[in-house]
């Protein structure tokens, strides 16, 4: 639309001949934040395929089988898309979260009825044709294939009835993921079983079309690495494979094993290329051996365990309350764990911007705003992290923005981690032999990825935080540019910079906003902070001195971050009256209308008419020019006319005086309404800190020390508030749920016993879950370096509350 008006914008030609034109330069776009996201989120699919095909390869141990189930997922994942297309479902980041968490089902799928279909091949090979036992192996588990994904799509239940920020958020998943289990068994009992019968059907083709195909194979493997594609790598070695196979050089079991090698590694390149974990300065083969050591060291757990299954299950057997103790343990301590665990009600989205939200004091002027707003800008923007910063005081015309002047809204962008491309994707760039990047215009710009020596340092010609995209040179084979400091690890990072720079005299602290966060805050609250106390009554002094009353108390609540605690001063904006003396104006024959009137037009003009030019209209006021009325002394000069005699100053007539007056006037429900703005410290949940300040509050009024005056009332309010409903909502479907749950069980069992034996599985599931979320938490937990690299700072191990997108996963 930008594009569209551009042209229509004023223009000046300048003296040396160029044109000047006025531009219009967004400050906020949500495009590039759309566009990161879905890259980021692109790059997990292709990972977490990745995963999953290394692990069917491994673990199924047939190559045929492997190939049958990792090229049939991608049709069930575009049988997804087409439903969603079906059913009006956008395709945004959570919706295809859904679909990111179906596949390790679609593929269990899979393999069940891949590996049932083998098995009866080993035992009924030379009896019956390969059609009749892909029949017969399909027809034995495809009731338990469709059970199990019914209690998988049943269980997503709750989310659909959801209501409220959760249900807009969450049902798209729920859809996705739906999509994706139907398409599923789609895929499991209509397309895998005829693919079986034709890829698991021996063919016998004569010798020479044998070594010709493997000979072709052989040379466009050849080819292809001649043309610097790696993957021709690949095709060489599986037909020269085939042709030592041919040539007796080679077993059937020999090859197989090779062309199931060649497999495994290809993927585990192909995933330490895409995930880099150790980090994009380290070479790829370093990342290779990562890769390779964390998951071998996995399949390995589950190989020793799927050798060994036999002997602890004969155990298990033989010592039944022992063993059952074990699971009777998890589940207590996962209940255990479940109840002591923080609640919030979403975890944040990293939106690549900040929302700084602070506000000075009431009675700075018009001037002084002004001046603190662009101080805040300049002391943001210095950061060489941030790409631009915008600050805004007051508000519109509008009803929906109550923003007092006092009250800043400064949005900040700042830079990704790396330079990304159009597709939010980390691109590469040219480096020299020295390391340094190098610039199209020649230049050179320093490597932040690589620490180098002070004397290559020199030869840096541009400080690299100054570098955009279009300065560099784009190579498939350089490195990926770093926008931050090599101090700076992650935004919260950035955040402590921008309170450093921002701490003036007169300005308040800002809890950690961000623009999409802080808007669906505002909608729901009306506050500008995730949790805050409202307090109603009808006076508005009295509410501000309660609201600093309870704003020295929640300093002192646990979990609660100090400097973010603000109560709203209502009443301190200077006002500036003017009392007009009724005995003094009636001496000279003036009513009170006749000074305000005069007042009016001195101060705020009249509007005598209007000039026409063109298709545009002007209004014409009249009225003081500013420096005859700009102080207190040039408004006791304004002359007032008398209708007999000269006109009289306003001095004669009127005294002027300041008094204080509230900045603002909220109401709710009838009640004037003031607001004590808090935010959590890092660790803590919402909901339990907003619990604590509530005891702490409770405990405060019972002694004596909180007096609550009369006609004032308080409560809490913030995005826990939807946490407590969605946790009401979820304790009356998740129940129903499981009982539907059961049901479905029960038609497949038709046992009671045997029904509630499988649904056990379900509670060992939860504990296990809450376990692990406790592990989670523990500073100690895989708390290690590997290769350089902490574990936990890997694997993105930290506390995690429990939250609607938590029950969501459960």
């Amino acid at each position: 639309k930008i594009k569209e008006i551009s042209s229509g914008l004023p223009s000046k030609v300048l003296k040396d001949g160029r044109t000047s034109q006025v531009t219009i330069v967004p400050f906020y776009d949500r495009t590039q934040l759309i566009h990161e996201t879905l890259g980021t989120l692109n790059e997990a699919l292709t990972m977490e395929i990745l995963i999953t095909i290394l692990v069917i390869v491994v673990m199924v141990v047939n190559l045929r089988a492997s190939i049958l189930i990792s090229g049939l997922l991608p049709v069930a994942v575009l049988m997804v898309f087409i439903a969603m297309k079906a059913f009006g479902v956008d395709a945004n980041i959570v919706a295809l979260s859904g679909i990111a968490i179906a596949i390790g089902t679609m593929v269990d799928v899979g393999i069940i009825l891949s590996e049932n279909i083998i098995r009866h091949l080993e035992d009924h090979k030379e009896k019956l044709p390969v059609n009749t036992i892909v029949y017969n192996a399909t027809s034995e588990v495809s009731g338990a294939i469709v059970t199990a994904v019914m209690t998988t799509i049943v269980s997503f239940i709750p989310v659909f009835t959801m209501i409220g920020a959760e249900g807009k958020l969450f049902r798209p998943l729920a859809f996705t993921k739906t999509f994706a289990l139907t398409a599923s068994i789609v895929v499991a009992l209509f397309l895998i079983p005829p693919f079986a019968a034709i890829i698991f059907r021996e063919r016998k083709l004569k010798a020479n079309l044998k070594l010709l195909l493997n000979a072709i194979l052989t040379v466009l493997g050849i080819t292809a690495l001649i043309l610097g594609y790696w993957l021709g790598l690949v095709l060489m070695v599986f037909g020269l494979v085939a042709l030592l196979k041919i040539y007796g050089r080679l077993s059937e079991q020999q090859s197989s094993s090779i062309n199931m090698g060649i497999v495994t590694l290809t993927i585990l390149f192909l995933l330490a290329t895409y995930w880099r974990p150790l980090g994009v300065d380290k070479s790829i083969l370093l990342n290779f051996v990562f890769v390779g050591i964390i998951s071998f060291g996995l399949l390995g757990f589950f190989f020793l365990f799927r050798k060994y299954y036999s002997r602890i299950l004969s155990w298990a057997l033989q010592n039944k309350l022992i063993f059952l103790s074990i699971p009777t343990i998890i589940v207590i301590l996962g209940f255990l764990i479940m109840k002591n665990t923080g609640r919030e009600f979403m975890p944040s989205l990293n939106e690549g911007s900040f929302l700084l939200m602070p506000t000075s004091m009431p009675h700075a002027g018009v001037e002084e705003n002004k001046e603190i707003l662009q101080q805040l800008d300049m002391a943001v923007a210095s950061i060489p992290e941030i790409q631009t910063v915008v600050g805004k005081a007051g508000r519109t015309e509008s009803a929906l923005d109550p923003a007092p002047l006092s009250m800043y809204e400064n949005i900040i962008q700042y830079k990704p981690e790396y330079m990304l491309n159009k597709n939010g994707e980390r691109q590469r760039f040219k480096i020299n032999e020295e390391g340094l990047f190098v610039l199209k215009n020649g230049g050179l710009v320093e490597n932040p990825n690589n620490l180098i020596s002070n004397e290559r340092k020199v030869h840096a010609t541009v400080a690299f935080s100054d570098i955009t995209a279009s300065q560099l040179v784009e190579d498939n084979n350089g490195e990926f540019y770093r926008n931050w400091r090599p101090e700076i690890k992650n935004p919260d990072d950035i955040w402590s910079e921008i309170v450093k720079a921002t701490k003036l005299p007169g300005v308040t602290s800002a809890p950690k906003l961000q623009p999409i966060e802080t808007r669906l805050v505002m909608l729901q609250t009306g506050m500008r902070a995730p949790m805050g106390i409202k307090v109603k009554g009808q006076n508005l002094k009295q509410i501000e001195a309660f609201g600093i009353e309870l704003e020295a108390i929640l300093k002192q609540a646990e979990g609660v971050k100090k400097e973010a605690v603000f109560a709203d001063r209502i009443v301190g904006k200077p006002y500036l009256l003017i009392d007009i003396d009724r005995n003094k104006i009636a001496r000279y024959g003036i009513s009170i209308d006749q000074v305000q009137n005069n007042l009016k037009v001195s101060l705020g003009g009249m509007a005598l008419s209007q000039t026409v030019e063109g298709r545009e209209r002007y209004g014409i006021r009249v009225r003081y020019p500013r420096e005859m009325r700009s102080t207190p002394d040039d408004l006791k000069k304004i002359y007032i006319p008398v209708e007999q005699g000269k006109p009289v100053p306003l001095s004669e007539l009127a005294t002027i005086r300041y008094e204080q007056g509230p900045q603002a006037i909220k109401s709710e429900d009838t009640f004037l309404v003031g607001y004590v703005l808090f935010d959590k410290l890092d660790g803590y949940a919402e909901v339990n800190v907003v619990d604590n300040a509530r005891k702490l509050i409770q405990e405060k009024i019972d002694s004596g020390d909180l007096v609550v005056p009369k006609g004032i009332s308080y409560r809490f309010t913030g995005t826990y508030e939807n946490s407590l409903r969605a946790e009401k909502t979820l304790s009356v479907v998740v129940p129903l749920a499981l009982l539907i749950i059961f049901l479905i069980l029960y038609f497949q069992f038709r046992s009671v016993s045997t029904s509630l034996m499988v649904f056990s599985g379900i509670a060992i599931a939860f504990a296990g879950g809450f376990i692990l979320i406790w592990l989670y938490g523990q500073g100690w937990f895989l708390n290690f370096d590997l290769f350089g690299k902490n574990v936990r700072d890997l694997f993105q191990m930290h506390t995690i509350n429990l939250s609607v997108a938590v029950w969501v996963g459960f």
